[in-house]
């Protein structure tokens, strides 16, 4: 069997699906291949004894004008929700205590999360000199502008909440690009933040407040949303063993359907959004030393844990969540207080939890089985959570074996290398969260830039 189409999208996660929104926008005609039976990738929004949670991304930031020009666009789809006012209170474990993260001048003053010697050296940070080595990794940055226990205590827990990483092999210009130019653009993490502050913002950019968000029913609200606004006639789902190959003004596409028939469509143009380790096996003409330069991206394994409560009698959940630094050395990276940010996620006196283990520090959760799992989780919520005994009405265990891509000091080639491919085979353009940012935000802005630039 054989189709033809101008575009082919290969991914429906939110990447591909916000390029299939947009393609659609712009009235293209196009095939979105996916090779598992449901669109949205790792989010996934699950209803179970009156309790809503996410199998993946718990929230979102809305970060850039895309984001916010999106969600106007499908608010006839579905309900954009922002958190609770409580979102603004974090919470950072110091000694096997919770203290929340300042949030003004005198709690910074007051804070134990801090050193006395690093609060008085804050004061010298917009005097400091930027960095010269544009391969710095995060550690050695926040050690050298704002202190050691700033990077324990702050910056730490902050990596292990977005990448579950390791602030010594993330290269804070590939990771965190705002945070690098930054100071390269302004000298100072202080004092440029203070001066965009002042910088004349467009209309559209004066939307963009970062608030934290989810939608009304979860966050899959937003993948149904897209999957109607790209329209499902335009999707392929059940798709496996992608091959593609490039042929005289286009591509030829190759896959088995849900009854294993070999199916091709001919294309002129694709838009890969997958993720580094599927590319090797699904572009088998690009040159080996260009494509482990993309596939050999580091993975990080998480797993998450979903507790949920009809009745709560422990610590009031009244903030974002906690995050543990890993040098408190405990068996938890973060608990999401999702009942305290969002309505109707558990029962009116519950409470619904969102627990994290793992990551690139610690795999070796990774091998525990279910059983050893819940009892790290018992007593590590006995002791955090201030519970007198252990009983949830809700456990699940979600293992992610391909949860979030680290930016380190290999992600300049791999940029480099994605450039060469395409420049190479005209009409290809590969995009997924192997470039261009990990975030909810990331993704949907890169999803209408490949519309655009295809």
């Amino acid at each position: 069997m054989e189709i033809n189409t101008d575009i082919v999208v290969i991914g429906a996660g939110l990447t591909g699906l916000t390029t299939a929104h947009y393609l659609k926008k712009q009235n293209n005609k196009f095939i979105v291949l996916e090779k598992n039976n449901r669109v949205g990738g790792v989010i996934s929004t699950v209803k179970e004894n009156n309790f809503i949670f996410e199998e993946g991304p718990n929230t979102g930031v809305i970060g850039n004008t895309t984001v916010v020009e999106l969600f106007d666009e499908l608010s006839i789809f579905c309900e954009l929700e922002i958190a609770a006012d409580t979102v603004n209170k974090r919470y950072i474990l110091k000694n096997g205590k919770w203290e929340h993260l300042p949030m003004g001048l005198i709690d910074a003053i007051k804070t134990p999360l801090f050193t006395f010697k690093d609060k008085i050296r804050i004061l010298g940070e917009p005097f400091r000199a930027p960095g010269k080595n544009p391969h710095e990794n995060l550690s050695s940055l926040v050690r050298r502008r704002l202190g050691e226990s700033f990077l324990n205590y702050a910056v730490d827990p902050f990596i292990l909440g977005v990448y579950a990483g390791d602030p010594d092999y993330l290269i804070t210009k590939y990771a965190l690009p705002k945070l690098y130019n930054l100071e390269q653009k302004y000298g100072s993490f202080v004092g440029g933040s203070v001066k965009k502050g002042f910088e004349k913002k467009t209309e559209p950019e004066k939307k963009v407040n970062k608030k934290v968000f989810s939608f009304k029913n979860g966050m899959g609200s937003l993948i149904d949303s897209l999957y109607k606004s790209a329209d499902e006639n335009n999707f392929i789902l059940g798709a496996s063993d992608i091959k593609i190959n490039p042929v005289n003004n286009g591509f030829k596409i190759r896959y088995k359907n849900k009854i294993n028939s070999e199916i091709i469509i001919k294309s002129n143009k694709i838009i890969t959004t997958v993720g580094a380790y599927e590319l090797g096996t699904m572009l088998p003409f690009a040159e080996k030393n260009t494509i482990s330069n993309i596939d050999s991206l580091l993975y990080t394994k998480v797993i998450e844990v979903i507790l949920g409560f009809n009745k709560w009698d422990g610590m009031k959940p009244d903030g974002f969540g906690g995050l543990i630094p890993f040098i408190e050395k405990r068996d938890l990276l973060g608990i999401l207080f999702m009942s305290s940010l969002f309505k109707n996620r558990a029962p009116e006196s519950g409470q619904l939890f969102s627990i994290f283990m793992g990551g690139v520090r610690r795999q070796d959760i990774m091998n525990l089985n279910d059983d050893e799992i819940k009892k790290v989780v018992e007593k590590e919520c006995l002791e955090l959570l201030s519970l007198k005994q252990f009983n949830p009405d809700l456990f699940k265990i979600i293992r992610h074996n391909k949860a979030i891509p680290q930016y380190g000091i290999e992600s300049g080639e791999r940029f480099k290398a994605v450039e060469e491919i395409e420049k190479k085979y005209k009409g290809l353009l590969i995009g997924g969260n192997l470039k261009g940012g990990i975030g909810m935000a990331d993704r949907i802005k890169q999803g209408k830039e490949l519309a655009a630039n295809i």
